[in-house]
């Protein structure tokens, strides 16, 4: 969603639709509402899923009861991703596609095992696994991203510092 200012849904709609259609690859929509300050609600983004050039959303409302009704919705074709590590594998449970995740920069094995185990809604498998990222979901946001995620990455030597 834009930053700064706060769109109405119409406002969100026209905003959305003339990105997509001026654009030439495939769009994946990111509803951020913590940095934004406005929400791109469900309806919205059912009437921005019909678009061809829309094929998902990152979803970081922390709302995961929202996934349910879209998927039945929207259907199967259009992506729901998680945009809440903490949360991605209850997101997934419940309807979603996967994450889009800061977590998974520093341990991207363990998040795709869980994504996976979800997807295949092997609850207790996902939760088992999910368990001990729970304090690097938590850490990885103690300050704003992408801070703590490029620190992390440097101490690993994965990047330069």
């Amino acid at each position: 969603t834009p930053y700064y200012v706060k769109p109405s849904q119409a406002g969100l709609l026209e905003h959305f639709t003339a990105i997509a259609d001026a654009a030439d690859l495939p769009l994946v929509l990111y509803n951020v509402p913590g940095r934004t300050g406005v929400d791109l609600s469900v309806e919205t983004t059912v009437k921005l899923s019909h678009h061809p050039m829309i094929r998902g959303l990152k979803d970081a409302t922390g709302d995961n009861n929202r996934v349910t009704p879209m998927r039945k919705i929207i259907g199967d074709d259009f992506r729901l991703y998680s945009g809440e590590d903490g949360m991605a594998r209850d997101y997934v449970l419940k309807g979603g596609d996967g994450v889009i995740s800061v977590t998974a920069n520093v341990a991207p094995g363990t998040v795709s095992k869980v994504m996976a185990a979800a997807k295949a809604n092997d609850a207790a498998t996902a939760e088992a696994m999910d368990k001990p990222l729970s304090a690097l979901h938590r850490d990885l946001f103690c300050e704003a991203n992408p801070i703590p995620v490029k620190w992390a990455l440097a101490k690993m030597g994965k990047t330069e510092s």
